[in-house]
């Protein structure tokens, strides 16, 4: 088989991909991953950079949205207080959550020396999906190395499809994991997105408007499919000028992008957004001075919520398509979309 790229794949809605066609098409902003692959551990960390500083010292606005709110995530209390990020955004499995949040505050704190003592705690940030189906979740191997691993490793130029946390995720039925994609709108402006695919049910599986998942399960032999469940986490970033309450409003568009290729948000999945701007920095010191930035209108929104919608869309298409299959615990086997459906490509060009 031939190497897949994302290219392999038509482009979704008018708006034209950044020069990567991924998250990395916001200026500043890098992607790393730690992938354990050994037998039953089928899982790992990815981290998304907001940009190349201390993002404790220079936070980024942001905002979520929690269209479904099954999911255990750390961090999006503050976040929806205070409207910035703290730490580099992190991905991984549901029972890895909290190693990895100590492995944020304790890169936090070798930092900045201060972090709760003379200054505040910091904010840790992790969003989850639960890869049980693949990976041996319960040996809880994730930790403080992977995490570090996952922050060197960061660059534009990243991996898609199972790695880093995505190595164990199911989507569809099928193999899940990373998936990334951009778009440029008016004004000079990118908007990027990068998902942790762990949703769906294989029938209702709809790439750029033409239903497959019938056809899918049929080559696949599968069983009867369930209820939706699982999670999605969709990150989007921009170097457009957006305060946190604008920013919330971009990050709920996500779900127009979610809902296209045929997801309902059903009851067992965890749907969350999260949208931050690299336009300015708010900076920890009380005495620093405070950015002064004129904020994108209202009405020049719509482009950005299209931008938001069709990456995500676009991003779930290419974690889908880029993931190789999968054996993991107990013989457990997801099978790649390219191997069902090698002529994909061609089929939604026609």
């Amino acid at each position: 088989m031939n190497q897949a790229t994302a290219a392999d794949l038509p482009q979704v809605g008018a708006l034209a991909p950044g020069r990567r066609n991924s998250i990395a098409d916001v200026p500043g902003v890098t992607v790393g991953h730690c992938t354990l692959d050994a037998g039953a551990l089928q899982t790992g960390v990815t981290v998304v950079m907001p940009h190349g500083g201390d993002p404790f010292a220079a936070k980024v606005p942001a905002a979520a949205a929690v269209i479904n709110g099954f999911g255990k995530s750390v961090g999006l209390v503050q976040v929806d207080e205070l409207g910035v990020l703290e730490t580099p955004i992190a991905l991984t499995n549901t029972f890895a959550v909290g190693a990895v949040a100590q492995a944020q505050i304790r890169h936090a704190v070798a930092a900045n020396p201060e972090i709760g003592r003379a200054w505040p705690t910091v904010n840790p940030l992790v969003f989850e999906c639960n890869d049980g189906h693949l990976n041996d979740i319960q040996t809880m191997a994730v930790g403080e190395p992977h995490y570090a691993a996952a922050c060197a490793a960061a660059a534009a130029d990243f991996a898609q499809g199972a790695v880093g946390a995505g190595r164990g995720m199911s989507s569809f039925g099928l193999k899940g994991g990373i998936g990334s994609a951009s778009r440029q709108v008016p004004g000079g402006f990118h908007v990027g997105a990068l998902v942790l695919s762990n949703f769906g049910t294989l029938p209702t599986l709809t790439m750029a408007g033409k239903r497959l998942g019938e056809e899918l399960q049929a080559r696949l032999d599968a069983q009867q499919a369930g209820p939706e469940k699982g999670s999605i986490i969709m990150i989007l970033a921009t170097d457009a000028p957006l305060d946190a309450r604008q920013l919330r409003r971009l990050s709920l568009r996500a779900g127009a992008g979610l809902a296209r290729t045929g997801s309902v948000f059903g009851h067992g999945s965890g749907d969350i957004a999260l949208a931050f701007s690299t336009a300015y920095t708010v900076p920890q010191d009380a005495d620093a001075a405070m950015p002064s930035v004129a904020m994108l209108h209202e009405s020049r929104l719509d482009p950005l919520f299209h931008a938001a919608a069709d990456s995500v869309e676009q991003a779930i298409y290419h974690a889908l398509w880029l993931a190789q299959g999968v054996t993991g615990r107990d013989g457990h086997r997801r099978a790649g979309l390219r191997e069902l459906m090698p002529d994909l490509p061609a089929r939604l060009r026609s």
